[in-house]
């Protein structure tokens, strides 16, 4: 039985996804890409409606509607919010799923509110994986708003009664999906370092993958995140292919800033985002000038660039 109709959009590796399990879970959607045949292409794989502009997804849906934006954050996110706001009536609801920051959404959501509609922020997290897994959902809101999206968080969660939260007002959706995000960074950082001393043991012939797998059963370090790196390691653990690169989002930085701002200590955050930046190269002038340091005091030997 259909629980409601609801707006996508935005149709990228998230939204697409969302749009899927809330088509087969019991919602009826109606998809906008920019993109147009990538809305078409949805549709035809799962009987969803596909809108060709903002105006006709709007006139698709009944009242008070519900409109969920899975885009960038940022400037793509707010030039939808300006396009689509005058197209929508009072007591409809828009959702902002984007990776925003919370202070954005809490500007943004007056901005929304003086046109009579009612503004939710939802911190998004499962990744390719939510479709069969469902997403962990943090959402912020007027109760009232909230309420009209409840029965859409329900399909999407991993469970009707678990994996989603209405955190509080707007912003503290993306306030608790952003410390999430900090979080990750850290866990993230200690297990790819953990398994880095293991790699650099070599005379014990460490079989990682099976490190990884035994430790997935019983270990106090057991998660999704040990779950994953057991799945690369058993594909490939020697990874020469992979260039040692790893970007940042936002939401490393802006949780750090959040715990400066209120002078909670948060090294192991903090160390994990200058981590990420070192592997972008942003430490290479200092390690040339420690080089060349060492040179001075000591006489040691510098390396080279090789040209």
């Amino acid at each position: 039985m259909a629980v409601g109709k609801i707006g996508m959009v935005g149709l990228g590796r998230m939204g697409g996804n969302m749009a899927r399990r809330l088509q087969r879970d019991g919602a009826e959607v109606v998809a906008y890409n920019r993109h147009i045949e990538k809305a078409q292409e949805l549709a035809k794989e799962t009987g969803m409606q596909a809108a060709t502009t903002l105006q006709e997804l709007v006139g698709q849906l009944p009242a008070p509607r519900v409109v969920w934006l899975m885009l960038p954050a940022g400037a793509p996110t707010a030039e939808h919010i300006r396009e689509i706001l005058p197209l929508l009536a009072t007591g409809d609801v828009l959702v902002n799923g984007a990776n925003a920051f919370y202070g954005d959404s809490m500007a943004q959501a007056k901005e929304v509110e003086a046109h009579g509609v009612e503004y939710v922020d939802a911190g998004v997290s499962g990744g390719v994986w939510g479709l069969q897994e469902g997403y962990a959902l943090m959402v912020g809101g007027k109760p009232e708003a909230v309420a009209k999206v409840e029965p859409f968080l329900k399909i999407l969660a991993p469970g009707a009664d678990k994996g989603w939260l209405h955190c509080g007002p707007v912003g503290s959706g993306h306030f608790v999906k952003m410390v999430h995000n900090g979080i990750e960074y850290g866990m993230m950082q200690a297990l790819a370092e953990g398994f880095a001393i293991l790699q650099g043991k070599a005379e014990f012939h460490l079989d990682l993958a099976a490190v990884a797998e035994m430790w997935r059963y019983g270990s106090v370090v057991r998660s999704w995140l040990l779950d994953l790196t057991a799945d690369t390691l058993h594909k490939d653990q020697v990874l020469a292919d992979i260039a040692p690169i790893v970007a940042d989002s936002g939401e490393g930085l802006w949780t750090a800033q959040a715990a400066l701002a209120q002078k909670v200590p948060a090294p192991v955050i903090t160390l994990a985002l200058q981590m990420r930046w070192a592997s972008q190269g942003k430490d290479d002038y200092a390690a040339k000038l420690l080089a060349m340091m060492r040179n001075q005091f000591g006489g040691h030997a510098v390396v080279q660039e090789a040209k």
